[in-house]
């Protein structure tokens, strides 16, 4: 699937009947965030949901957390948006991971990590009657766009709220999340957030020819 293309062209349509349907936007980080509330506030009534329990340690989870409610504060939009929290529930990440500690990033154990997060987004859209969540995982160019998109389907079909398809590094968004960073003055962290994924970046520091994927 082309979630771009997807994308525009339901952006299109809801363009053509005038409508701002509700989106659970779950998000990452405030830098992934900044390019993606830029672009989906002309089109939906957005509320950021911050579920992120991979986050290793908790200084830099709440560190995170921070910086997403700033950058919302902040930021103009053309539609409202709003911010809610998840619960730092950090045993169910571990409680996934178990296993799969010495897996490389990138493969099964993010995998679980996407839906985990996915889930939990996919369960207070429905909670909230939302009419479509997402999220912006999808902009790292280290993120599986078409994993994700296959998750997220799979989840709509099971909470019965539509996923919106996005890749949203696609239109140049990543370049753009990071002129946001600068602009916004945002913390960009230098590893995905969980306790493996810090080892590892901690490991290419000491060896720069360690390739990440």
């Amino acid at each position: 699937m082309n979630y771009q293309r997807e994308l525009d062209q339901l952006l299109a349509r809801l363009e053509e009947e005038e409508k701002v349907p509700r989106l659970l936007l779950h998000s990452c980080c405030a830098p992934c965030s900044s390019y993606v509330l830029e672009y989906l506030s002309a089109y939906f009534e957005i509320t950021v949901f911050y579920y992120n329990p991979n986050i290793y340690p908790e200084s830099e989870y709440t560190k995170r957390i921070l910086e997403q409610q700033t950058l919302i504060g902040e930021m103009k939009t053309k539609h409202p948006v709003s911010f809610v929290a998840g619960v730092y529930e950090k045993e169910k990440f571990y409680e996934m991971a178990a296993g799969l500690e010495h897996v490389r990033e990138g493969g099964e154990r993010c995998m679980r990590c996407y839906e985990l997060r996915l889930r939990e987004a996919a369960r207070l859209a429905e909670e909230g009657g939302y009419d479509y969540f997402t999220t912006t995982l999808s902009i790292s160019p280290m993120k599986n766009a078409a994993k994700l998109g296959e998750i997220g389907q799979r989840l709509a079909g099971e909470y019965g709220v539509k996923y919106l398809p996005s890749d949203f590094k696609k239109k140049n968004g990543y370049k753009r999340s990071i002129e946001l960073s600068r602009i916004y003055g945002l913390y960009r962290q230098d590893y995905c957030g969980c306790e493996f994924s810090l080892r590892d970046a901690q490991a290419r520091r000491k060896d720069p020819e360690k390739q990440e994927n």
